[in-house]
């Protein structure tokens, strides 16, 4: 991966690069997945880089905590904590994670199905 790629969200949370900023604060950045996968498609991302969320659990259990509640925070100005929504990390590769900062996506808005039925 180039280090381009690694740097992503970094630029992103420095505003090099744009993006439709849901939400902020100290420790968490979330902002709106160009290629949303449900209505409601939102990235999560501490502002420390951890490459996964093993990584992140490890060192800096508080951070992870902040990462939930940013998640949670999110739903509510989105208006889907009532109805419904789910959050996903995915870690490493062969889990589709394509930008090694871990990042949380919150999707909702919409029936979403069963998670991993069929397998």
């Amino acid at each position: 991966m180039s280090d381009d790629a690694e740097m992503l969200f970094e630029r992103i949370i420095a505003g090099e690069i744009p993006a439709d900023v849901v939400y902020q604060d100290e420790t968490t950045f979330a902002f709106r997945d160009i290629r949303p996968q449900a209505r409601v498609h939102v990235l999560v991302v501490p502002k420390k880089r951890y490459r996964n969320l093993g990584e992140l659990a490890a060192a800096d259990p508080q951070l992870l905590a902040d990462v939930a509640l940013t998640a949670r925070r999110v739903a509510e100005l989105e208006g889907v904590l009532e109805s419904g929504y789910r959050v996903v990390f995915n870690t490493d590769a062969d889990a589709g994670q394509t930008v090694f900062h871990v990042h949380a996506h919150v999707l909702g808005g919409e029936a979403l199905g069963l998670f991993g039925a069929g397998s």
